[in-house]
């Protein structure tokens, strides 16, 4: 909770500079790939000892060359290093891959990088696939290595079918109503609305009671024995007096 009201005073700081040294990052001009059939490149990531350790990754890469639509297979000590990006991309224009699959660890935090790179080869970042074979294998099976091999085979497998028939996506651009609805009027959530209109947002603040306040206007005093009822209606006269936020009381969401 603290650490959010300090982002929340850090960035109606800087709302006035916001976006002004953000970089556009420019890239080479996407192949098009429609018409060609699947050239599909699989690397295979030991993770340190993360996969390595608990998965024979050579006998993984070794599958991957047998699977259909597969041109090119290698495996790697860390395929997110910034050497193997770099080779990753040379080996893609090299071999005219249109698909790439990574068999490594999670998308979740992985697969922006990949498609990244991807997308420095001139290949469009959606003809990606990644194969989980750290969290979905070597790590719920480290101690059945022969097991644990067998299964990361059968991602990499139906990483290959389903990149087979992936096709390029477009990225779309939408316009964003920013403005912010905040639910409740009490301590929290006037101190929230306060802090995203400092930051330059329209807040509408829903409040179903007919003042604003919430279980504070119970509480008359803290531990520190401050005047709690003092410091609560300088909070609500912040909020009536800010000229971003619109008070609705009274009011329920349907």
């Amino acid at each position: 909770m603290q650490a959010s009201g300090a982002a929340g005073e850090a960035s109606a700081l800087l709302a006035s500079v916001r976006n002004t040294l953000v970089v556009e990052k420019t890239y080479p001009p996407e192949r098009d790939v429609s018409g060609e059939p699947p050239r599909i490149g699989v690397f295979v990531c030991h993770c340190g000892i993360n996969i390595g350790g608990f998965v024979d990754v050579p006998k993984v890469r070794e599958y991957a060359a047998t699977l259909p639509f597969v041109v090119y297979v290698a495996d790697n000590l860390y395929t997110c290093s910034e050497d193997t990006q770099q080779k990753m991309v040379e080996i893609i224009k090299e071999y005219r891959l249109n698909r790439v699959i990574v068999a490594s660890c999670s998308p979740r935090t992985h697969e922006p990088l990949f498609q990244a790179t991807i997308r420095e080869a001139g290949l469009n970042p959606y003809l990606f696939e990644m194969a989980n074979i750290r969290d979905q294998c070597s790590w719920v099976h480290m101690f059945e290595r022969e097991k644990a091999t067998e299964k990361a085979k059968d991602l990499v497998r139906m990483a290959v079918y389903k990149a087979a028939l992936i096709e390029p996506l477009k990225r779309m651009s939408l316009p964003v109503n920013s403005a912010a609805l905040v639910v409740g009027g009490g301590v929290a959530g006037m101190s929230a609305a306060l802090s995203l209109a400092d930051q330059g947002f329209d807040v509408h603040l829903v409040e179903k009671e007919s003042r604003l306040g919430g279980v504070a206007n119970k509480i008359f005093s803290t531990l520190q024995e401050r005047d709690f009822q003092k410091h609560l209606e300088s909070l609500i006269d912040q909020v009536r007096r800010h000229p971003l936020i619109r008070v609705n009381l009274n009011s329920e969401l349907t």
